[in-house]
């Protein structure tokens, strides 16, 4: 009897061991049903807004629960994607991504297949209505993150503004400005500051989320903007690596890249955000 009991005691905890791990197997894993709300983070414009237009006109259809997290900084999503707190973001291009996975350790990748639009960087000012008129030793504000203050200064050279180093690549700074005529003069600020700045500065080079924030419009407003040609600057979903194939974001992927939603963003943009697909 004792030692039944023994037995008895050793497979139940045994039991229970197996039923602890093989839970905290699927928690470690990150697992999550089909039918599973999907968090994804976003800057507000126009990522937010073409989220918002799928879970309000397309999710319910496609069998998916989308909630959407909006956050005005270009950080954020990322470690809310890293540490778990979010499923997925939609905000960024492949060489903010990949500097930013080797600056801080990350294994963040785009989703294949899900890549969306372009928001043209452009050069702002609101004293100077025609670049030819930017005057010598103006101040020109610049993102201070590593691959977009790399694209802005790629846009002051493409205007003959500057001229960077042979060679330079997605790290570009104004270290690497090798021929200056009109002696710019550049203000590096976060990203999100750069439209406010325009009141300081003679000229912004701004992403095109915030100039659309604040109703600022590459096509119209711009001294000079990005081509849409060959431009590698095209933003994404993304995920932790091993999360690709999770079956809600695989469904958003197609939703993102559906007719309708590329509908959408011509018609609400008028060509301040370009689809890329």
């Amino acid at each position: 009897m004792r030692n039944t009991a023994k037995i008895t005691t050793a497979v139940l905890a045994g039991a229970l061991t197996l039923g602890l791990t093989a839970c905290g197997s699927d928690k470690d894993s990150g697992s999550a049903g089909a039918d599973a709300r999907l968090t994804v983070a976003a800057t507000p414009t126009p990522q937010g807004e073409i989220l918002t237009y799928i879970k309000d006109h397309l999710a319910k259809k496609a069998g998916l629960d989308l909630e959407v997290k909006e956050f005005t900084d270009y950080v954020t999503p990322n470690t809310a994607v890293q540490q778990g707190e979010v499923d997925a973001n939609y905000f960024q291009h492949q060489p903010y991504l990949t500097d930013f996975n080797k600056k801080n350790g990350t294994d963040i990748v785009a989703v294949p297949g899900a890549t969306v639009h372009l928001e043209p960087l452009g050069l702002y000012s609101q004293g100077v209505k025609k670049l030819d008129d930017l005057k010598k030793g103006a101040t020109v504000a610049l993102p201070n993150d590593t691959t977009n203050e790399a694209r802005a200064l790629k846009l002051l050279e493409a205007n003959g503004l500057i001229q960077l180093k042979s060679g330079v690549g997605y790290d570009a700074t104004p270290k690497d400005v090798t021929a200056n005529p009109r002696k710019l003069v550049f203000k590096e600020l976060e990203a999100a500051q750069l439209p406010r700045s325009l009141a300081d500065v003679d000229a912004a080079v701004i992403n095109g989320n915030y100039a659309l924030e604040a109703d600022l419009s590459p096509a119209k407003d711009a001294l000079a903007a990005e081509s849409a040609k060959d431009n590698p600057y095209a933003n994404f979903l993304a995920v932790k690596k091993g999360n690709e194939d999770d079956p809600r974001i695989q469904k958003l992927a197609e939703l993102l890249t559906s007719p309708e939603v590329k509908k959408f963003i011509e018609d609400k943009y008028d060509g301040a955000v370009v689809p890329a697909f």
